[in-house]
């Protein structure tokens, strides 16, 4: 437990930013598996759509360093060729 006032400042912003990035990763990785869901249902009209989208949070996430930028530009990279695939 912390002791002094100075940790126990530091638990506290620690609970709200894990709180904070949590649900922010979570909106991410949703709207990754929405483009994947996309691409198996072979809808390549709603999987741009979605990829859009994705791009967008991925995009957000990474400048908030809540994910790294390379992470994000690999999500980006790695959705496009699977969405350029479907035609």
């Amino acid at each position: 437990m912390a002791n002094s006032k100075q940790t126990i400042k530091r638990a506290k912003q620690n609970i709200a930013t894990y709180k904070l990035k949590h649900s922010q990763r979570s909106k991410a990785r949703t709207a990754v598996k929405a483009v994947r869901a996309s691409i198996d249902a072979n809808d390549p009209v709603k999987a741009k759509e979605a990829l859009l989208q994705a791009e967008k949070i991925l995009d957000s996430t990474a400048s908030k360093k809540v994910i790294h930028k390379n992470a994000a530009a690999r999500y980006k990279s790695r959705l496009n060729k699977a969405v350029k695939a479907l035609g």
